[in-house]
This record gives structure tokens, C-alpha cells and sequence, in this order.
């Protein structure tokens, strides 16, 4: 089980060069990346500019990097650039109060709409478990329990897809299990929790860290090569985000 212990002792080993973005909060972005250099999760560097942390990245002058402040859009569009991507594919690491951690994917509203992109999160996923040492269990959820078939065709569609994913999850090796809409089950067995798609998967994020407090370290993108942490302008802190980079880039 990962805990926010392993990830603060794998910071203060790797001490990885991390940076992180400069958006409208720089007094907040600046105030956490020295807090998280105190703690000695990492050497942190600034940046006002998307295009110049991702090109920094690129380089290899920082191992990883936190977008923290920094406008989304204009960040993941030099990502893409940068890394000549058409998409990006993100897990969002939560804690709820009280409970176990995992990661939750798709995190974007545009992310994981049909069956092949839920697979190739799980492919992905695979190698972010690797990094940590864990072994991956993955709980799909579905719109509805299996008795719920035939009273929506939405509904019907995501119990097939979720059925089809734990089938074809499990022929490449993977340990993939349909937990219906059993999402309160899932968190409490399972370390990848996929949603049937973005716009549920963001709403399941928005709700849990937005509005009852849950910790989210951050978001990792699956499909980089390079480390980068995708964050919420409206993080109270980073230093646990700069953390995650840190361990990560290891």
C-alpha cells in the first residue's frame, strides 16, 4: 500500500532537480517551493513560463516538474509541442480523509472515452506502479451494478464497456476488476481506480479534493517519457506535489 510516508522518503533520496510554474499565486508557489527545498524533497526552480519549464525539461537542466500555478491550457499545449504528443493521459493520486491511497483516472474531460484509451491507461499505469514498487490493482467502474442492464442504454453501454475491460485487462496479465458503481468498495481494495470516462472521472476529482478535502498530490502524465505533475490552481500547497516529482523522477 502506498503512503505519503514511502513518497517523502523517495524525495529526500533522489533530491531531484524540480520545476514548478509561476502563475497569478507566485507569494504561494515561491513560499512552497522553499519549503519543500527545507524538507529536502528536492532542489526547486521557478518558472514563469510554460514554454521554458517544458523546454527545460526536455533538456534534462530539471529531472521533473510541477505545473503549479501555470494556465493549464497553455502548459499542456507546449507539452504537447515539446514532446510531439496529440494527447496527454493523466492519473490524479488521491488520499481521502481516513483512507487508503490511489490513483484516478481519466482526470480530463476529454480522456478515456472508449475502451482502447481505458486500456492504455492501465498499460501506462503499469510502468508508474513499476517506479514505485507496487503491484497494480485496477477497479473499473461502471454506471450502474449488473442488475441495473436494460433500464438505460448510457448505463447499459458503460457496464459492457467496464465487462470488456476487466476481460481484456486481465488476458495481457493485468489484475483488472469491474467493480460496477461500487466506487466505495473500490477505494478501499483497489490502487488504480478507472472511471467510465473524463467528464465522471473529473467530477469524482473535483468532488473529493474540491469539496470534502481529500489530498491530491497531483496529476502525473501517463504517456512522458520526462516526469511532470499536473496540479489544481486551486492547491492550497505544492510541497507534496514537488514531493511526488521528486520521488518519481527517481
Amino acid at each position: 500500500m502506498l503512503t505519503p510516508e514511502q513518497i517523502f522518503k523517495r524525495a529526500r533520496e533522489n533530491q531531484a532537480r524540480v520545476g514548478i510554474g509561476l502563475g497569478e499565486n507566485t507569494g504561494k508557489v515561491r513560499s512552497n517551493a522553499r519549503s519543500a527545498e527545507g524538507r529536502g524533497y528536492a532542489k526547486v526552480s521557478t518558472f514563469r513560463s510554460p514554454e521554458e519549464m517544458v523546454s527545460a525539461l526536455a533538456s534534462g537542466s530539471i529531472d521533473a516538474a510541477v505545473r503549479g500555478d501555470l494556465s493549464a491550457n497553455s502548459t499542456m499545449a507546449a507539452i504537447k509541442g515539446q514532446f510531439s504528443l496529440d494527447h496527454l493521459l493523466r492519473a490524479a493520486l488521491m488520499q481521502p480523509k481516513g483512507g487508503r491511497m490511489f490513483f484516478l483516472a481519466p482526470v480530463g474531460v476529454d480522456e478515456g472515452w472508449e475502451v482502447e484509451d481505458k486500456m492504455e491507461f492501465i498499460r501506462l499505469s503499469s510502468r508508474l506502479f513499476s517506479s514505485l514498487d507496487l503491484r497494480m490493482e485496477v477497479g473499473v467502474l461502471s454506471g450502474g451494478r449488473l442488475g441495473d442492464m436494460g433500464r438505460n442504454a448510457i448505463v447499459d453501454r458503460t457496464i459492457r464497456d467496464a465487462m470488456e475491460l476487466e476481460e481484456r485487462g486481465r488476458r495481457e496479465g493485468y489484475s483488472v476488476q469491474h467493480c460496477q458503481i461500487l466506487i466505495e468498495e473500490a477505494v478501499r481494495r483497489k490502487n488504480l481506480i478507472l472511471a467510465p470516462d473524463g467528464i465522471t472521472g473529473n467530477l469524482i476529482f473535483r468532488t473529493m479534493h474540491l469539496v470534502d478535502g481529500c489530498v491530491s498530490m497531483g496529476a502525473p502524465i501517463l504517456n512522458l517519457e520526462r516526469v511532470f505533475v499536473d496540479t489544481s490552481r486551486a492547491k492550497k500547497c505544492y510541497v507534496d506535489s514537488i514531493a511526488l516529482a521528486s520521488a518519481l523522477s527517481g
